[in-house]
């Protein structure tokens, strides 16, 4: 057993009892002779680790000598708090989809389904300064997928370069459930494959269009180009608009979603495609001045206008409400571990870290949260059962 019987009353017992059964399943990379600490055990340090804040073995073992006298009442810790050495050769061992896999029941525990109608955002993000020129190896890549409904890290997989987005997305679409979902993904995930997936999947996609793929980007320009205006309006299409002001400007956003018509020019082409989307933003400056830009997709869903709305800018809280995070409250671009495996975990741990942060009622922010889940037991355990909201 990992972890001890938890005595009456003891409430935030069954929480750690339930964060190391989530692990029990997990292959030991470990040679038997060497396991001198339970491998549930380490994991649950670590994952309580990053949530305060920890970035890496010495930090996460630092704070677990903090807390030995509180751990040691609830976890099996026969040869005492795992040292930084341990905690580190078990992130350098343990396989990232098989680490990422014991997740799955946590964060379906966590997905409330029908938010903004269930929408992962999928994006990459780079850790700019974890190269090792030694090894030439340049900077560790990640692909993440993001509910943005849920503010949950539902899985990510690593690449040694952001243009291997391209061959490492299918497989992270494999690894997740977007079965009812809308995929949204930035233009250098629109390719005919990544659809296909998404189809096969059971989910739908909204896809940006952009000049990575011409023939597309041509034809639904001309959908919604001036000359194609009288046929539009015939057509069955959606529409919703918009207005923000904030940073010393207003941005009015026109979005318009319309069914593909049969003789598209590409619509055979395009695994499920049913509809093409056209965004336009108006900004006006401070000083009066005007901008616009206008923005294409392809979807296989022919949903409401405000539907569409949501999916197109829904998809950039994965940049607002993970990979900023990350850099600011996480320092990620600054991390320098090498050990790609590690690194590939210990990423995985923040972004889980964010999303039960997230989860947490408090206003603080995710900076706050995590510095008083180090400081307050109790708080941590309120963290770890993300419930409340």
């Amino acid at each position: 057993m990992a972890a001890k019987k938890p005595r009456a009353g003891a409430r935030i017992t069954v929480s750690l009892s339930s964060i190391v059964r989530h692990f029990e399943s997990l292959p030991d990379p470990r040679h038997h002779r060497n396991r001198r600490h339970l491998l549930g055990v380490v994991i649950t340090i670590a994952v309580c680790g990053v949530i305060v804040g920890g970035d890496g073995p010495t930090a996460l073992a630092q704070w677990a000598h903090a807390k030995k006298d509180w751990l040691k009442q609830f976890l099996e810790l026969p040869n005492g708090i795992p040292s930084r050495d341990c905690i580190r050769r078990v992130l350098s061992a343990l396989k990232p989809e098989a680490f990422q896999a014991c997740f799955e029941s946590w964060i379906a525990s966590l997905i409330t389904k029908g938010v903004n109608g269930n929408m992962i955002a999928i994006d990459g993000k780079t850790v700019r300064r974890s190269h090792d020129a030694t090894q030439g190896l340049g900077p560790l890549h990640l692909v993440s997928a993001w509910a943005t409904g849920n503010g949950l890290s539902l899985g990510q997989v690593a690449t040694e370069e952001k243009s291997n987005e391209i061959k490492v997305i299918p497989e992270l679409i494999d690894r997740i459930d977007v079965k009812g979902a809308v995929v949204t993904i930035d233009a250098m995930g629109c390719q005919k494959q990544i659809a296909r997936r998404i189809i096969d999947a059971q989910g739908d996609y909204v896809l940006a269009v952009k000049d990575n793929q011409p023939t597309l980007h041509e034809a639904v320009r001309k959908l919604f180009s001036d000359e194609s205006q009288a046929a539009l309006v015939k057509r069955p299409h959606r529409e919703h608009q918009s207005s923000e002001k904030g940073h010393g400007r207003k941005d009015d956003r026109y979005y318009v979603l319309a069914k593909l018509p049969a003789d598209f020019a590409v619509k055979d082409q395009w695994p499920g495609a049913k509809a093409a989307g056209m965004v336009v933003r108006v900004t006006e400056n401070r000083d009066g001045q005007k901008t616009s830009d206008v923005r294409y997709f392809i979807s296989s869903c022919f949903m409401s206008g405000k539907r569409f709305a949501q999916s197109v800018r829904g998809h950039w809280s994965i940049e607002n409400s993970l990979h900023w995070v990350l850099d600011v409250t996480f320092d990620e671009d600054q991390s320098r571990t090498r050990n790609r495996r590690m690194a590939n975990n210990l990423a995985w741990l923040r972004r889980f870290a964010i999303s039960l942060l997230k989860r947490h009622p408090a206003t603080d922010s995710i900076k706050g949260k995590s510095r008083i889940a180090g400081w307050n037991n109790d708080f941590l355990m309120q963290v770890l059962i993300a419930k409340g909201i």
